[in-house]
């Protein structure tokens, strides 16, 4: 199977979500790899129906489960289990710290299937490794450019290198508003289709102005001048003025661009000595908030406009 993945192990090893795992038997597939997010638990299969089955989902035992191996006649527990472990089960789970019965333990060594114990509660622990697999496995990009929080509206810049990306995210953050990231920003894409940008750690809080060099915008500035990371709302290219172009001057085209298979709204801002890049991504982060409440400027103007030509009365006609 392609795409992202982990391993049991890396899965056992950490310790940033708090999940409080610990390994009780299948020692030999901790290198069994999960791809999604998505957990399970195995309820009726544990009797036998398998049909709906995900073996390469995480598989948690709770009460439930626990209790039902422990209530039925050994032998049907452990032709049960070993029906289960048939399939290339990823891992067993256990919470609340119950103990599995000995055949679980064995049939799991045997088929080279990890089974792990934490001492949360199913409803805790499912939050949990929920919110830590979304994290590590959905779909990452880096893409070159300067991420802004404008208004709370999260703002990409991007356009050529020297167009002036950075100068104008500086305007913006001595205006007030707040950096993620410069030159280069990481985007990790949520569920549904929402992504977010943050900056690699070695250049948090750093820009890169020509000229004066390195800057620390936290230092110059203070925490209230940077973000960690930011959902992206809208994307701003910045483009050279080409006198021979034509640019949107109703702003009735819905320009969109996929990121990660996400569409987001995109917008080309032609760059050029005398505008003021600053005020105009103040004004387009205004515009994304109004059209957010309903209301949009550019066709509200085509619709006023098309109801005065509709309503002028006819001219007389030459005979």
């Amino acid at each position: 199977m392609d795409g992202i993945s982990l391993s049991i192990q890396e899965i056992l090893d950490d310790s940033e979500y708090g999940l409080g795992l610990k390994l009780l038997a299948g020692q030999a597939g901790m290198g069994n790899r999960i791809y999604s997010p998505r957990i399970q638990k195995p309820g009726l299969a544990l009797s036998g129906y398998t049909e709906h089955l995900h073996p390469e989902r995480i598989q948690v035992l709770g009460n439930t489960e626990i209790s039902y191996l422990n209530q039925v006649d050994d032998r049907l527990a452990a032709e049960s289990i070993k029906t289960l472990c048939a399939f290339p089960i990823s891992c067993f789970i256990i919470t609340k710290g119950l103990l599995p019965p000995h055949c679980l333990l064995d049939a799991a060594d045997n088929a080279a299937i990890p089974v792990l114990s934490t001492p949360h509660q199913s409803s805790t622990f499912i939050s949990l490794i929920t919110k830590f697999l979304e994290e590590r496995l959905l779909p990452t990009t880096h893409l070159h450019g300067v991420l802004v929080d404008v208004l709370g509206v999260g703002i990409l810049l991007t356009g050529k290198s020297g167009i002036g990306k950075s100068e104008c995210a500086l305007d913006l953050v001595i205006r007030g508003h707040r950096l993620v990231a410069d030159d280069m920003v990481f985007i990790k894409k949520k569920v549904p289709a929402a992504l977010v940008g943050l900056a690699e750690e070695a250049i948090q809080h750093l820009m890169e102005i020509r000229g004066l060099g390195i800057i620390n915008i936290k230092d110059l500035y203070g925490v209230s001048s940077i973000r960690e990371k930011k959902i992206i709302d809208m994307v701003l290219e910045l483009v050279e003025w080409d006198p021979n172009q034509e640019y949107d001057r109703l702003g009735l085209d819905d320009r969109r661009k996929t990121i990660l298979g996400v569409d987001i709204p995109h917008i080309c801002i032609p760059v050029r000595p005398g505008r003021n890049l600053g005020s105009i991504i103040e004004v387009a982060a205004r515009n994304f908030l109004l059209k957010g409440m309903g209301y949009h400027s550019a066709r509200d103007f085509q619709e006023r406009l098309m109801s005065r030509i509709e309503l002028r009365p006819l001219g007389n006609e030459v005979e």
